[in-house]
């Protein structure tokens, strides 16, 4: 029996931050689970908007100011952060931002 799983040696090296812009790439999509890579340039900002679903924030490199809700903090290498379905959120990158979004979709019947 084969059991299939994926597997990333070392995820900040998956996506190279662009000089200027936003990459994304898909690494897996599931039933229950949609995880995206993120690169940002540096001084790029993905605007104000809601989650559509519950997912989770986890910086792999660089520094961003993020938003959520009416609180800005400051995200760095390390940074986590699990989100609610609806909840408004920003990402402005300071200097060049690997991030990895996890988004946890709901059971279907």
């Amino acid at each position: 029996m084969t059991t299939t799983y994926t597997h990333f040696l070392d995820l900040a090296k998956e996506v190279q931050p662009p000089d200027k812009g936003i990459l994304s790439r898909t690494l897996f999509n599931h039933d229950r689970l949609k995880t995206v890579l993120f690169g940002f340039g540096q001084g790029e900002e993905l605007s104000e908007h809601t989650a559509s679903m519950p997912a989770v924030l986890h910086f792999l490199q660089g520094e961003a100011k993020l938003t959520l809700g009416d609180e800005t903090l400051n995200a760095k290498t390390g940074t986590w952060v699990h989100m609610p379905k609806g909840l408004r959120h920003s990402i402005q990158a300071k200097t060049p931002v690997v991030m990895l979004l996890l988004l946890l979709k709901e059971a279907r019947p």
